[in-house]
């Protein structure tokens, strides 16, 4: 069977997008002409690729193998059209991102507003996630995290320095309670956890003792995805919190925070712009990671 490779296209921008009707505004054509593309695609592979509602399009099975094949040939192949008609030197169009909510110095105002201003030509599309995205998949361009998590076969740009996780509290609770004098001793405190979603367990606090790792399972008394209400939380004198020092930053300068058990939180690999190895690198993209090169982290 010769495969159509057009409706190949239309197939992964619908997995993509989730919207026959999203996928149909992308393309500059109808809905029903993406809809009878699929259909037509569906007929000749002999299975359904899609499960379509009123309300929503969700891939099958199979679709969901399908799309997982073709995913990074089509990225390769947009990549390649957009390279050719801008002769690799043009940056224009959307800019897919997924990035760490954490990554505060890559989503802080200025950096983002400065990249802007000089591509006013790029459409930046920024979703601000922590889940464990295969960014190729999920139809983005690049992706923004720490350097531990990062997949092998990904270029990997660095952005600023080494990080690290602190635990910091309030002078006022320092005053009241006490501070552990080692991690073993959070489960005496008051503490405010992180958890990336529903239905999971709150994360491990992390700590190194004589260059040997370990982790902490505390009992958070309160436990949030949200960093900036940890950070409030804390500030109120809620109890002790943990996360990257970079966030904490701005709170201890103020003197509204104070750090915790510093000689057990080391520093490792900070953040990275990373993006599939393509031999046609978009001018959007390239535009992308030449700004972080630049910036003064």
């Amino acid at each position: 069977m010769q495969p159509d490779l057009n409706a190949l296209a239309v197939f992964a921008l619908v997995a993509e997008e989730r919207s026959f009707r999203a996928a149909a505004e992308r393309l500059g054509v109808t809905r029903p002409a993406v809809s009878q593309t699929v259909n037509r695609l569906e007929q000749s592979v002999g299975i359904a690729l899609l499960r379509r509602t009123t309300r929503s399009v969700s891939l099958t099975e199979a679709g969901e193998r399908l799309y997982a094949q073709i995913a990074p040939a089509v990225a390769e192949m947009r990549s390649a059209v957009e390279a050719a008609g801008d002769l690799g030197t043009h940056p224009r169009g959307q800019l897919r991102l997924a990035v760490s909510s954490i990554a505060e110095g890559f989503v802080s105002g200025p950096f983002l507003a400065r990249f802007a201003e000089a591509n006013p030509e790029i459409q930046l599309d920024i979703n601000v996630t922590d889940e464990a995205l295969d960014i190729v998949a999920e139809g983005y361009d690049a992706g923004v995290r720490l350097g531990e998590v990062i997949e092998q076969d990904m270029i990997a740009v660095p952005i600023g320095g080494d990080e690290r996780q602190l635990a910091v509290c309030s002078p006022g609770y320092r005053d009241r309670f006490g501070i552990p004098a080692h991690p073993r001793e959070l489960a005496n405190h008051r503490c405010i956890g992180w958890r990336p979603a529903p239905k999971t367990a709150p994360y491990r606090w992390e700590f190194a003792e004589a260059g040997k790792e370990f982790s902490v399972s505390v009992e958070p008394e309160i436990t949030t995805n949200d960093m900036a209400l940890m950070i409030k939380l804390a500030v109120a004198g809620a109890g002790i919190t943990f996360g990257m020092e970079e966030s904490f930053r701005p709170a201890i300068r103020r003197n509204e925070l104070v750090p915790v058990l510093q000689d057990y939180c080391p520093y490792f690999a900070g953040f990275y712009l990373y993006y599939p190895s393509r031999r046609n690198l978009a001018p959007k993209l390239r535009a992308l990671v030449e700004h972080v090169r630049r910036h003064e982290w």
